[in-house]
């Protein structure tokens, strides 16, 4: 674990088929459970008010070149492209609310619900893009977190580490950088990164959190959002690349940790 020092041109997996797909969110699970393993590919369609299907691909490859070997539909649907995927369930938020869901993928069902305190919900407190970005959750090294604000923290980022079982609240830091003046963010090694602009082909990875000394700084990372309309960016610990979802496309970033 260290810094994130470099993020590499993206490479492009796949193009959704349909409006349908201009964002959504694709992930593999750092931790897979049966019965599906890590090679495994998931991705979301998010447009629209009834989100939930859930698409599963045997691989990368099955990925870019056809149809999901499964289709799961989610018992309510979902909010946004802040879904993650981690150890056998994905975690995302429920429509119109701030209840967190844990959806086991071996029963089928709802294992986890709980609400996230004083989270902003359906436009309070968005990314820059909109999209009801509110919370977004995310996976990294040293578990499951939750992205947010609140009215107390001023539309200021506030990062919670959650319990994958229960999505009991185990820490909360508070930063200085508002989440509506930032594109995305994502954890890597306990810290959050912020992407300052989802339009812009050459924008920077601008801000980052260490939840470690609860400090934050200004950095200056080079990204690129090679299709103009970058509407999820997320971390695969197992993978160590990023994973985008691009105005249709879906790409993924090698990224380098450098010393601390």
């Amino acid at each position: 674990c260290g810094d994130l020092v470099w993020v590499q041109d993206p490479e492009m997996h796949r193009k959704a088929d349909s409006i349908a797909g201009k964002y959504g969110v694709w992930m593999q699970d750092p931790e897979a459970k049966e019965p599906y393993g890590p090679e495994m590919v998931w991705r979301i369609d998010a447009v629209g008010s009834e989100v939930r299907q859930l698409f599963g691909y045997e691989n990368m490859e099955q990925l870019s070149r056809g149809f999901p070997t499964k289709v799961l539909l989610l018992p309510e649907s979902m909010e946004s492209t802040g879904a993650t995927m981690y150890k056998g369930s994905l975690y995302y938020q429920r429509r119109l609310s701030r209840t967190l869901l844990r959806y086991d993928l071996l029963s089928e069902s709802i294992a986890a619900r709980r609400d996230l305190p004083h989270a902003g919900f359906h436009g309070q407190f968005p990314y820059s893009w909109g999209g009801y970005t509110d919370i977004d959750l995310a996976v990294d090294e040293n578990g499951l977190w939750a992205i947010y604000s609140t009215n107390k923290a001023k539309g200021a980022i506030v990062i919670s580490q959650l319990d994958p079982h229960n999505l009991e609240v185990k820490g909360t830091w508070e930063t200085k950088i508002r989440k509506t003046s930032v594109a995305n963010a994502f954890m890597i090694c306990g810290k959050m990164y912020t992407v300052a602009s989802y339009t812009s082909p050459n924008t920077t990875v601008n801000y980052m959190y260490d939840t470690a000394t609860s400090q934050g700084k200004a950095i200056s990372v080079p990204f690129k959002n090679r299709y103009r309309y970058n509407s999820m960016v997320d971390y695969n610990p197992a993978e160590r690349k990023l994973y985008a979802w691009d105005n249709f496309y879906m790409v993924s970033y090698k990224v380098r940790l450098g010393k601390q």
